[in-house]
């Protein structure tokens, strides 16, 4: 057999076995390449959803919270000497001199107030008296409260009027702190151009009222007023 007769039989039998090949796979399906396996620690490849979607998600901020962290309330301011003295003259119906001559005095003992109450009140008395008036009570920044107040009294004095009284407020912070009893400072009352002052006092809390037409009955009984957010008829 010569050389040309062995190539031609070589390549009969691989045309041979390459036919037989193709009628085993399935028809139209192509022959399966394994891909390279990725190197240990490295990260998975795929589509930019598949790789946010596998991401842990972030945290939400937190909420706002819905009542504020300081207090409702806060310390009220105090009054000027000069808005103090045109309240006085003004609702007292008196000069700007006697009420600053008032006012002045009241001023160096006690300092600014922190509140006001203007109003009216009547008292009588036959040795042993009672007081009563009603108000508002006026703070920087708040609005206006009604106030009662009404007491007893026991002294050396009788007869009944009705006046205005203007009283000065000290260390009180918040309206809330006017409603109790005020037991009169003994050897507090004191006349002033007219006017007639005194002191009461319960705790920190310091009120002068100013008042008009009060005669012998401020420096001649001892007592107490008790505020009140609604008018009690028994003044105790």
């Amino acid at each position: 057999m010569d050389r040309r007769s062995l190539i031609v039989g070589a390549a009969s039998a691989a045309a041979i076995a390459a036919a037989a090949r193709a009628e085993d796979s399935p028809a139209g399906v192509a022959p399966v390449t394994e891909a390279p396996l990725p190197p240990a620690g490295a990260a998975p490849e795929g589509p930019p959803e598949a790789a946010a979607n596998s991401a842990p998600a972030a945290e939400a901020p937190p909420s706002p919270e819905v009542r504020p962290s300081y207090p409702a309330t806060t310390p009220s301011q105090a009054y000027e000497r000069t808005e103090v003295v045109n309240g006085v003259s003004d609702f007292l119906g008196v000069s700007a001199e006697s009420a600053g001559a008032a006012v002045e005095r009241i001023f160096k003992e006690n300092g600014r107030p922190t509140a006001y109450v203007a109003g009216e009140e009547g008292s009588a008395a036959f040795f042993g008296g009672v007081r009563y008036g009603k108000g508002l009570l006026y703070m920087k920044g708040r609005a206006p409260v009604q106030v009662y107040w009404q007491g007893p009294s026991v002294g050396f004095d009788w007869g009944g009027n009705a006046s205005r009284a203007f009283t000065l407020c000290y260390n009180l912070q918040y309206p809330e702190m006017i409603y109790r009893r005020f037991p009169g400072v003994e050897g507090s009352a004191y006349l002033v151009a007219g006017l007639g002052v005194n002191y009461q006092r319960a705790d920190d809390v310091t009120l002068a009222p100013i008042r008009t037409g009060v005669g012998l009955r401020l420096g001649a009984n001892l007592g107490y007023l008790s505020y009140s957010r609604k008018r009690h008829i028994i003044p105790l």
